[in-house]
């Protein structure tokens, strides 16, 4: 049987902390727990035990990779070339020349996306993207809850050392609530949050003219 392998990202649109990558590989997809699917759509609790699960099975490779607030800023850059470079550099460290696998398409073009993947692994792999991808196939949907688990890891450690700082996507008013008094408090935006975002640039605006107002 040729092992398969499955790649996902979580953190893709937050305005505060990383994105990460992971990929999981195995020889046989049976291997893999029960209740794979979508992190999603499932609880926290469930996917930290599928994430346990996974972790603790030696018939299953798994590999992480983190694309900082900086390297997001970074203007050379945008977020679409950024996935292809995290799910490539988390499939480095579990794929080897003749496996075969599905990743999680970050592209509105399924076929682009998965030959830039392709183009960037170290090894000579049958890749393909589909949109989706988490739901229908057993190694992206444990990808994308190993992925999922990560990124919730890392909130919950912001939020240990700065209080609540909400899900860290611009839609959640716990997390536009932490940057408006982080801003007030200090003069400047917190060292995990993705300045290039829209979102900080309306924080900052919004200080700035609170401040001309006081005069």
């Amino acid at each position: 049987m040729t092992a398969v392998f499955g790649a996902d990202e979580a953190g893709k649109g937050p305005v505060l902390g990383s994105m990460f990558a992971a990929a999981v590989a195995v020889d046989d997809p049976a291997v893999l727990p029960d209740g794979i699917d979508d992190s999603k759509k499932l609880s926290p609790s469930r996917r930290e035990s599928l994430a346990e699960s996974l972790r603790e099975d030696d018939r299953v490779d798994i590999a992480v990779a983190e694309i900082t607030p900086e390297r997001i800023d970074a203007p050379e850059t945008d977020m679409n070339t950024l996935t292809v470079v995290a799910q490539a550099e988390a499939l480095a460290g579990v794929v080897a020349d003749g496996m075969s696998g599905v990743v999680d398409a970050g592209d509105t073009s399924e076929s682009r996306f998965g030959r830039r993947v392709a183009d960037r692994l170290p090894a000579t792999v049958d890749l393909t993207a589909e949109h989706g991808a988490d739901e229908a196939h057993a190694a992206a949907g444990a990808a994308s809850v190993v992925a999922k688990v990560e990124r919730d890891a890392q909130m919950a450690a912001y939020a240990e050392e700065y209080g609540a700082v909400g899900s860290g996507y611009p839609s959640d008013a716990t997390t536009r609530e932490f940057l408006a008094s982080h801003v007030e408090k200090t003069g400047c935006l917190p060292p995990f949050a993705r300045e290039s975002w829209s979102t900080c640039d309306d924080i900052l605006a919004a200080a700035e003219q609170a401040g001309l107002e006081e005069f």
